[in-house]
């Protein structure tokens, strides 16, 4: 990169601070340093959200949420051997440091496009949307519009510009429909297949249609769901988490409108006036390794929770993703008014 010091913060600066370098860099990661550009740890996006679910607010001290012992590579290291070394680790950056000083940085880009050459993206799409009748009795959901373009286009679109370029639609209900306005997808600049549904096989059962065992982890997303999720990202931190399935998720706040009794031994203990509970939802949005796709079943339906229950017993813990980009869930009509006043994101 032309300066790598564009990269640099102390440890005392606060979370937020690294987060606006990640999100205006190409880099894709900050290096912490001291007054004599010592490399005292790095973070990464994975390293924000990690943190993040720990409950460390982005006001605290970068210090809280980087890794202190990130992988380096010595002044003189070839490309060569640097791209070994990435693909040993399993990691997207690499600091090049002289003795304990950071002096550059190098970035697994040709990694990154070949993820995204050989990565299927799979759309769930054959619900009957039956919360958003009588729309949804002559258009199915994922094609319903929002600021003039059919919701599951705008996917596909965006994904397209991030370089995803094999997608295949899940698809039950009115599947001619999708057929007709995408066909091979050769329009959007992508090749798109279809994984036809004869009966309901749920958010994974469709999996199983498949035409072959992918060779590298699918990305899987409602068909329902409007995001500008950097979809890159995620299948990164999937990689690095070495686990068989990643599920995103969401932050939900919702404020009970009664005051809330806390009861200890038949007596009133504490009292909340109207309090705010939050929780993390699923976003409806997966990365899963070609392994997970054995917890499959071989017929009748199965939804994701059910899949990743099944991936936790058999091939060990899921990870999660938390999401704090742009994301609804188009499941009622307000949701879908929403959607249509925030088009303006994806245009």
């Amino acid at each position: 990169m032309k300066n790598i010091r564009d990269i640099f913060v102390t440890r005392d600066a606060p979370i937020l601070s690294a987060m606006q370098h990640l999100e205006k860099g190409a880099a894709q990661i900050v290096l912490v340093v001291d007054a004599a550009d010592r490399l005292l740890g790095t973070v990464t996006d994975g390293d924000v959200r990690r943190a993040l679910l720990r409950g460390v607010g982005l006001d605290r001290s970068v210090a809280e949420a980087m890794n202190r012992t990130p992988v380096t590579a010595r002044l003189g290291t070839t490309q060569e051997e640097a791209i070994a070394l990435m693909r040993e680790r399993a990691i997207h950056q690499l600091p090049i440091v002289d003795g304990e000083k950071v002096v550059g940085l190098i970035t697994f880009d040709e990694a990154l496009r070949a993820l995204r050459e050989e990565t299927l993206v799979v759309l769930i799409a054959g619900g009957l949307g039956s919360r958003l009748r009588p729309l949804t009795e002559e258009t199915p959901k994922p094609l319903l519009a929002v600021g003039g373009k059919p919701l599951l286009e705008i996917t596909i679109a965006n994904l397209a510009r991030q370089g995803f370029a094999r997608f295949f639609i899940a698809v039950n209900y009115k599947a001619d429909m999708f057929r007709a306005h995408f066909a091979d997808g050769r329009s959007l600049g992508v090749e798109i297949g279809y994984l036809q549904e004869n009966e309901s096989l749920g958010t994974a059962g469709a999996l199983r249609l498949l035409p072959e065992r992918p060779a590298a982890p699918l990305l899987v997303m409602n068909g329902d769901v409007l995001t500008n999720l950097d979809a890159r990202q995620l299948l990164l931190f999937h990689r690095e988490q070495s686990v068989a399935a990643t599920m995103c998720v969401r932050e939900y706040e919702w404020r009970i409108p009664y005051g809330v009794v806390r009861i200890d031994r038949g007596r009133l203990a504490e009292f909340e006036e109207k309090p705010t509970r939050k929780e993390f939802v699923n976003a409806g949005i997966y990365a899963l390794s070609p392994e997970a796709l054995d917890q499959i079943p071989p017929s009748g339906p199965i939804d994701m929770p059910d899949l990743f229950r099944r991936v936790a017993l058999n091939r060990g813990p899921a990870a999660v993703y938390p999401l704090r980009e742009y994301w609804i869930d188009i499941g009622h009509l307000d949701d879908l008014q929403r959607a249509q006043g925030d088009a303006h994101i994806f245009r």
